[in-house]
């Protein structure tokens, strides 16, 4: 793929669609494609991680560690133009889960680096990554209202 159809498809991606096309351009180039195939782990809970993802292609699984034991549930699906990573990023913690392809995976990999310098460079990009952890935060507050609500 060249560097104008890596930029096409970066377009595409909801918290890159209002950049600039330098800065898409930038990032096409600075950013590495990691394809991943089905069961493959991309990241593992409790790892370090210096580098965001975003699925340009395939569905993987969000999977947390069972407390004692050595299970994992799966908490929710990635699909296209979903991110992952930027938390352990921000808080500068270890992964906070494990995430595996369910089936063939293409992701864009994004260096700590050059995530933060994107958020400089396009303060957009801040308010985009809130607004979607804002979502998965309403999400998870329901699944557990669910799971607790008397029967």
């Amino acid at each position: 793929m060249n560097l104008n159809e890596e930029v096409e498809l970066l377009k595409r991606v909801p918290i890159f669609a209002k950049m600039e096309q330098a800065k898409l351009k930038l990032l096409a180039f600075t950013s590495e494609r990691v394809n991943f195939a089905a069961g493959q782990e991309v990241c593992h809970q409790g790892d370090p991680g210096d580098t965001m993802y975003v699925i340009l292609g395939g569905v993987a699984d969000v999977l947390i560690d069972k407390a004692g034991t050595d299970g994992q549930i799966a908490v929710a699906e990635m699909k296209k133009n979903s991110f992952f990573g930027e938390i352990a990023i921000l808080c500068d913690v270890p992964r906070t889960a494990t995430i595996k392809a369910r089936e063939s995976l293409s992701t864009l990999k994004i260096t700590k680096d050059m995530f933060y310098r994107l958020v400089e460079e396009f303060p957009q990009l801040s308010i985009e990554i809130m607004r979607e952890l804002a979502h998965r935060l309403v999400d998870t507050n329901q699944k557990l209202q669910a799971t607790t609500k008397p029967n």
